[in-house]
């Protein structure tokens, strides 16, 4: 479903708390995050440093490790945390609705 920018990226089920997945969408990939208080947050879903995939990576707390080279990054802001990442992810507005995850992929915050 597809309204106003809003894409319907995946169930709030389909995420555990502290974890994250990939959703694809028009050639973009995005990461959907599932925060320990219950919120949802989505950034690009592609490493700065090297363009990994970061749904491959492992979730503490609000941050998200890039699976090839551990670098950091701060789901919720996008700010590069940790070596050799230096250049910030994109975030993207994300509402639920009726237990779906809603992505904003125009509007980056």
């Amino acid at each position: 479903m597809t309204s106003d920018n809003w894409i319907d990226a995946c169930g709030t089920d389909d995420i555990d708390e502290e974890d994250v997945a990939r959703f694809d969408y028009e050639g973009r990939t995005f990461a959907i995050y599932h925060s320990p208080d219950g919120n949802f947050f989505a950034t690009e879903g592609l490493c700065t440093h090297e363009k990994i995939h970061l749904a491959d990576g492992l979730v503490m707390g609000d941050i998200i490790e890039c699976p090839k080279h551990n670098g950091r990054f701060n789901y919720k802001t996008g700010q590069a945390k940790g070596a050799p990442v230096c250049i910030n992810l994109a975030t993207y507005l994300v509402r639920i609705q009726a237990g779906r995850v809603f992505v904003n992929v125009q509007t980056m915050t």
